[in-house]
């Protein structure tokens, strides 16, 4: 079992249900759901297109999926994750919009969000106690000769790359898109998000993931609103 720290909106939030529907799967039921339609994708497309993020829901990586730690148990875990949440104030991304990043395309902010980034690099130091060494075969999946010398050192320390000042907040919204197909993609997702695109994104709540068994589709364990412990003073 892996579990993982992610951003994603509550499940009846118009994003949530955007994105699921886009996906093909609700990560909080794990249910299937029909594509939307669209006037220039084939849904047998999209259903291929996006069938890596599908696995793992609409989120956005803080602490990257990880197995516990010998010693850890899944009560810690969660006991852990409460207490992170509680004492982290919501807060707002100003805009997001529509990326390509490699051969795939996220929603991501316009601008560097200081408390996104904050907020993840939170997430990394917080969790990392929690998590066991990855092995030899999860680091050759990344990749290693394609990263750049300190990405590999984030890598071996902390078990994912992209963290600190490597990270990128990104919401997946597909896999690896054919070059021949990428103009139509824009234009579908466009299409899709497009009363997101260019708005303020609510970072109000965080969410603990689940994947049963390697190659399971991962699912919403847990969504808790940031800042309880601040409420709780006020009250």
């Amino acid at each position: 079992m892996r579990y993982a720290i992610y951003f994603a909106p509550p499940a009846d939030d118009r994003l949530s249900l955007t994105a699921s529907h886009w996906l093909g799967r609700d990560a909080f039921s794990g249910g299937a759901l029909s594509w939307p339609p669209s006037s220039n994708l084939d849904s047998d497309v999209q259903m291929t297109l996006t069938a890596d993020p599908r696995r793992y829901g609409f989120h956005g990586t803080l602490k990257a999926p990880f197995e516990l730690a010998a010693g850890r148990s899944e009560a810690d875990l969660i006991a852990a994750f409460d207490e992170f949440a509680a004492e982290i104030d919501a807060f707002e991304v100003p805009q997001i919009t529509l990326h390509q990043i490699g051969a795939f395309f996220a929603l991501v902010p316009t601008e560097d969000c200081a408390p996104l980034r904050q907020l993840a690099e939170q997430a990394v130091r917080r969790f990392e106690p929690f998590r066991a060494p990855i092995s030899g075969t999860e680091i050759a999946r990344r990749n290693p000769e394609k990263l750049t010398q300190r990405q590999r050192e984030y890598l071996a320390a902390w078990g994912y790359p992209y963290v600190f000042e490597e990270f990128q907040f990104h919401l997946t919204l597909t896999g690896p898109v054919p070059s021949e197909m990428r103009a139509t993609m824009r234009e579908s997702l466009h299409a899709a998000f497009e009363e997101f695109i260019g708005k303020p994104l609510a970072v109000s709540t965080v969410a603990l993931f689940v994947e049963p068994h390697r190659g399971a589709p991962f699912t919403v364990h847990s969504l808790l609103p940031l800042g309880s412990a601040s409420k709780r003073k006020i009250a």
